[in-house]
């Protein structure tokens, strides 16, 4: 017998997009390291894979989190 239990994380009417079984899940149904979310509804979850993709060029554009020095930074 194990003596720590896992449990899911979340909470029902929270809603997720597992990345392992590729579908949207209400509340704790798989560990959090596959899951994307939580979000506010089913339709948003669904849209976790676009949302993630937009974040993600966000960040990659941001000219705050650019790894090139600027010209006069010799350093």
């Amino acid at each position: 017998m194990a003596l720590f239990k896992r449990s899911g994380t979340g909470q029902p009417g929270e809603w997720y997009y597992c990345l392992k079984h590729q579908k949207v899940e209400e509340g704790p149904e798989c560990p959090a390291k596959d899951r994307l979310g939580p979000y506010q509804s089913r339709e948003e979850a669904g849209e976790a894979l676009r949302i993630a993709r937009e974040r993600n060029e966000e960040w990659r554009t941001d000219p705050r989190w650019s790894d090139e020095r600027p010209q006069d930074d010799q350093s």
